[in-house]
């Protein structure tokens, strides 16, 4: 039993290093890739590496422990370069993705926190979609693809969800660069500031209200299309980097 119990830790163990050197493989060819397309990537990283870790090692000058300080520096340096890497891939995936079919169903599909959504739950031939996401704010409805086509599908969903959740708080969003529109880079910010007015278990009453209504329209991808295989890449790395 003990020789078993050890085969088996021994390999889980070989299972996490092999997993730590994909993981790392993964965010070292995205490093190259940001860096090919981003010249000012390296620099920026080193001069917040070298601010932060002399910031630090200037404040322990203040009670004599410099030396001390210095390895809190350099690790502070380094987080705050890993910090600088990730936004800056987060915005070089916002700005590949934004304006393409399906790009705010890939936001919301990669949103933080207890979510319901459900894509494309109305759509036309044009790839305008309306995606559905239910959440401690209540119902908020994310609109994407041409103004006037967009709202007209707004309008009926909406209609058709409040016949169904009653006083239920439902958000209307557009997502575009155009006014009254939120952004593809600042969407997952924008739903993520709503109030909260449901709690969870109404979260699933009304989650169980709505599988009723059968999905219409075209449905969509989840994610951007072009590209799609190094964004998945740049979208894992980004979430590591963080």
């Amino acid at each position: 039993m003990a020789t078993e119990d050890k085969a088996a830790k021994k390999a889980a163990a070989k299972e996490r290093r092999k997993a730590t050197r994909g993981r790392f493989k993964q965010i070292l060819e995205v490093f190259k890739m940001q860096r090919r397309e981003d010249k000012l990537l390296l620099p920026l990283m080193l001069g917040v590496f070298l601010g932060v870790t002399a910031v630090v090692f200037l404040l322990g000058m203040i009670w004599g422990l410099h030396w001390a300080f210095l390895p809190v520096g350099l690790a502070f340096g380094v987080l705050g370069a890993v910090i600088l890497f990730g936004r800056r891939v987060q915005s070089s995936v916002y700005r590949k993705a934004d304006g393409q079919p399906g790009a705010a169903g890939w936001a919301l599909d990669n949103l933080r926190g207890r979510w319901v959504l459900t894509q494309a739950v109305s759509g036309t031939a044009q790839l305008d979609a309306v995606h559905r996401l239910i959440g401690r704010p209540g119902i908020v409805l994310v609109g994407e693809g041409a103004p006037h086509r967009v709202k007209s599908l707004m309008a009926q969903e909406k209609k058709r969800v409040a016949r169904l959740v009653g006083d239920t708080p439902i958000y209307e969003i557009v997502v575009g660069n155009e006014e009254n529109q939120v952004p593809l880079s600042k969407l997952q910010q924008r739903i993520t500031k709503l109030p909260r007015n449901i709690g969870p278990a109404q979260i699933d009453s009304i989650e169980n209200r709505l599988a009723a209504l059968a999905n219409r329209g075209n449905a969509l991808p989840k994610g951007p299309v072009p590209q799609g295989a190094k964004m998945r890449n740049m979208q894992r790395a980004m979430r590591r980097a963080r």
